[in-house]
């Protein structure tokens, strides 16, 4: 008994390569074993494997016994031996899924796809911006960076990956393979009361995102418009101004009433008529020809990037680099598209 207990304690010791190749040279030689000692009983070989393989797992089916002595001595060896290397085998694979979700659930364990988009920082924002994003794009995927100690989000959730680590610390984007990624959104700190404190940091994350990824598009949440200037000599491409945007909507709407409804629902793809980018064609030659070829399909072209004077605008020609934004629904985008792309 004390030998198969210290067998045993080697074997859950063992790495698991080795402990992998020790199992598959021990099959082999049973397997070849069994098959020269009872060439009889056993056909060939892979009759022979299969008796140690349903030995191993099912102590047998009875349909292939050995019947000489020296052949049923060698299985009861082999039943004892290879039951116990088999139980740790498949224990050792179980404790690897085991080790690999607990990692994924901490944020341990590095993203490699590309073309996803990046959430600085765990909150109420950036749980309404998850589904956004989720419902906006099926294929998209999104890695959350913050300093939680499990995920916010259930693992199962393939599109959705967490890291864990200090966000104005370059390692969590290298982890988040940042170089790689579509955008990054870094939303304000919830835990910071003080607003300044807040874009301070906000600032020093922009900044390490800057030096990482300077061609990854980037959008910041900023709470105070006058803290804009210390982000002057940072590479930023969109700002949100958090406070100062919800206390504008609230004036607009009171003054105009439906402002509030017709801003939400351009900015949410679960209501109403949706913003969407569009590729420029050929034909189009100034913005009054896109703008009438559009209007045909249902869409209005309102912007080309900043620029939303497209209405007085018309005779003039689209330049190469453009980036016509629209108003319309799903089914006009799509329909668009599919006709751009024959």
């Amino acid at each position: 008994m004390h030998f198969f207990l210290k067998v045993g304690l080697s074997l859950v010791r063992m790495k698991n390569l080795t402990l992998l190749f020790a199992a598959l040279l021990f099959i082999v030689f049973c397997t070849v074993t069994i098959y020269l000692l009872e060439p009889d009983t056993f056909e060939g070989l892979l009759t022979s494997f299969y008796f140690v393989m349903t030995t191993f797992a099912t102590v047998g089916y009875g349909d292939y016994s050995p019947v000489t002595g020296v052949g049923k001595l060698f299985t009861v060896i082999m039943y004892l031996l290879g039951i116990g290397l088999l139980g740790v085998v498949i224990g050792k694979i179980v404790d690897a899924f085991s080790i690999f979700r607990r990692r994924k659930e901490e944020g341990k364990l590095s993203y490699t796809h590309e073309h996803h988009i990046i959430i600085v920082g765990w909150g109420k924002k950036t749980e309404m911006a998850l589904k956004e994003i989720l419902s906006s794009d099926p294929s998209v995927e999104i890695v959350i960076i913050d300093t939680l100690p499990t995920s916010p989000t259930d693992v199962t959730m393939n599109r959705v990956h967490y890291v864990q680590g200090d966000p104005s610390e370059e390692g969590p984007f290298v982890q988040a393979n940042i170089t790689k990624a579509k955008s990054v959104i870094i939303f304000a700190d919830e835990n910071i009361q003080v607003a300044s404190l807040r874009d301070a940091k906000t600032l020093t994350i922009a900044i390490t995102c800057e030096r990482l990824a300077s061609n990854v598009h980037t959008t910041v949440e900023v709470m105070t418009e006058k803290q804009l200037a210390n982000f002057s000599h940072v590479k930023v491409d969109e700002f949100i101004l958090s406070q100062e945007t919800i206390s504008l909507l609230a004036v607009r709407s009171a003054l105009h009433q439906n402002v509030g409804n017709i801003v939400t629902q351009l900015i949410s793809r679960t209501v109403g008529e949706d913003l969407f980018e569009v590729p420029t064609r050929s034909e189009w030659k100034t913005y009054g020809d896109a703008f009438h070829a559009l209007l045909v399909h249902g869409a209005t072209l309102i912007a080309d990037r900043q620029k939303m004077d497209i209405n007085r605008r018309l005779q003039e020609h689209i330049p190469s680099d453009a980036v016509l934004t629209v108003i319309c629904d799903e089914s006009t985008y799509q329909s668009i598209i599919s006709k751009s792309g024959q």
